[in-house]
């Protein structure tokens, strides 16, 4: 696989200015994914539990969403829920207008390799593939060209120009979290799911791997849903959606560390 030929030119002709305008002005006034009396139960009789309890948001397109509550509130069942990676006992889910649950094993797949990114607490890079190589791998898989242009655009915006010839174990965490974002912007999915995207990294890396998806969506349009217990984390979204035992107990616009920290403190705790 050879990508090289893809960033002769960082931003090939691309302005981001013009490119977010274009797609906030098709992307900002429609849920990118909704969910509607969502119960998620495990066991049974007097052993069940509900990691969701008829749960009912949606996530605007073109935004960036934290969900946030103490361990256990059911913060990881939804998003797994939502991104077609884990089935609801009751209640749908909606990717745009498909209804996850009319799909089939096969359609499902193909949903989630087409329409939905991932960027995951541990990075998830393949080790035997090149930065260029990871970061066009779900198009590749999906049977897709890549885009040159789009390509050079998010390979710049994400800062990785001069580590595309590098394997996973030349770079250092926060890079490696950099080439997972990239990945997930370079196939234009219609929503990212992000589970504790800087998790795994030091104040300083994580900062640039959060400025980087507040990025893209601020300049790309792009919609980011990121289950985060960081604050900090959080306060770089657009909307804080807080969860305890199952239900949503509140949801907030343009949130603040320090609003973030005293709501999951009156909830019981970060985690």
């Amino acid at each position: 696989m050879h990508i090289n030929s893809l960033h002769s030119d960082p931003t090939h002709g691309f302005t981001m200015d013009t490119h977010s305008d274009a797609t906030a002005s098709t992307t900002m006034s429609h849920p990118a994914a909704s969910v509607i009396g969502a119960v998620k139960s495990y066991g049974f009789g007097g052993g069940e539990v509900r990691a969701l309890d008829d749960v009912d948001v949606d996530f605007t397109a073109g935004r960036f969403t934290a969900i946030m509550g103490p361990s256990g509130s059911g913060k990881s069942t939804l998003m797994h829920c939502v991104a077609g990676l884990d089935t609801l006992s009751s209640g749908r889910v909606l990717i745009g207008d498909t209804d996850l649950g009319t799909l089939d094993d096969r359609q499902l797949t193909q949903l989630r390799r087409d329409r939905i990114g991932f960027i995951f607490q541990a990075f998830n890079l393949i080790p035997t593939l090149t930065t260029a190589e990871n970061i066009a791998l779900p198009s590749r898989l999906a049977g897709r060209k890549v885009d040159p242009g789009w390509f050079d655009l998010v390979v710049s915006t994400v800062g990785l120009v001069d580590r595309l010839d590098h394997r996973p174990s030349e770079l250092s965490g926060g890079q490696q979290q950099r080439v997972a974002v990239a990945r997930a912007l370079a196939a234009r999915p219609e929503i990212i799911f992000a589970d504790e995207p800087t998790g795994n990294l030091d104040s300083h890396s994580g900062s640039e791997v959060l400025t980087f998806m507040q990025r893209a969506v601020a300049e790309f349009g792009q919609t980011i849903v990121m289950v985060t217990h960081d604050p900090v984390a959080a306060a770089r979204a657009d909307r804080a959606v807080f969860l305890s035992d199952g239900r949503i107990v509140d949801d907030v616009d343009d949130p603040t560390a320090d609003g973030v920290l005293a709501r999951i403190r009156a909830l019981g705790g970060v985690r």
